[in-house]
């Protein structure tokens, strides 16, 4: 009966023990979670906010200007934050820049097989991911951040403005008149187009013919106005 009862008391001393130590440990993390977000939090959302800002700027005082179009708004906004998020949260356990680029090359050759998508649009992704990047690993402070997101905003802006040449652009069309086809009515082929959209076709390239449907497809380069 003695030896149960000192049994008991050391095992009621060992659970006293461990409840203590549990107790500890479980205000250690506490605290020690508490002053994680307390470090992180100011220049997580510096360089969050610099990345959004960025990206507004990119899709809709550029990208939307362009090309008026408002399908790639969400693709674009989606793999900015992702990739902002997973490389800044990476960069917490000294992600190396080889790592963080490598990671970066597995999105970017990323594209969607449901849908065309232009070489532009693929670029245009290409850069989304490139200013979540740069916002969310790039060393220094907000403002060297900043200047370089500057960077590569104004040299999109530069490349698309007709400040340096017109933009070329082209559009694939189904064409119904394999007559004006030929060799030597090329002319009578461009007065068509230039009726139908409106543009001075510059060049063409005839993609496909299906001679059951008596039409083509055909590649149309224009400069626009």
């Amino acid at each position: 009966m003695t030896h149960l009862l000192i049994l008991l008391q050391t095992a009621g001393d060992t659970l006293t023990e461990l409840s203590t130590n549990v107790g500890d440990m479980s205000d250690a993390v506490v605290k020690s979670s508490s002053g994680w977000f307390n470090k992180i939090s100011i220049k997580f959302f510096i360089r969050l906010f610099i990345d959004l800002l960025s990206l507004m700027i990119l899709i809709r005082g550029i990208y939307f200007v362009k090309y008026k179009n408002k399908a790639f708004f969400l693709p674009f906004v989606v793999f900015n934050v992702i990739i902002f998020l997973i490389t800044f949260l990476l960069n917490k356990v000294d992600l190396s820049l080889g790592a963080a680029f490598g990671l970066f090359a597995i999105f970017g050759i990323m594209r969607y097989r449901s849908e065309d998508i232009s070489i532009k649009n693929l670029t245009y992704l290409f850069i989304v991911i490139a200013i979540g990047l740069l916002s969310a690993i790039a060393k220094g402070s907000w403002e060297e951040i900043t200047l370089y997101n500057l960077i590569v905003l104004g040299v999109v802006f530069f490349m698309e403005s007709p400040l340096l040449w017109k933009s070329e652009t082209s559009k694939l069309v189904i064409y119904d008149n394999l007559h004006n086809l030929k060799p030597e009515n090329k002319h009578l082929f461009k007065e068509d187009m230039k009726n139908r959209l409106g543009y001075t076709i510059k060049k063409y390239e005839i993609e496909r013919i299906d001679l059951l449907r008596d039409a083509a497809y055909i590649r149309v380069f224009y400069e626009e106005e």
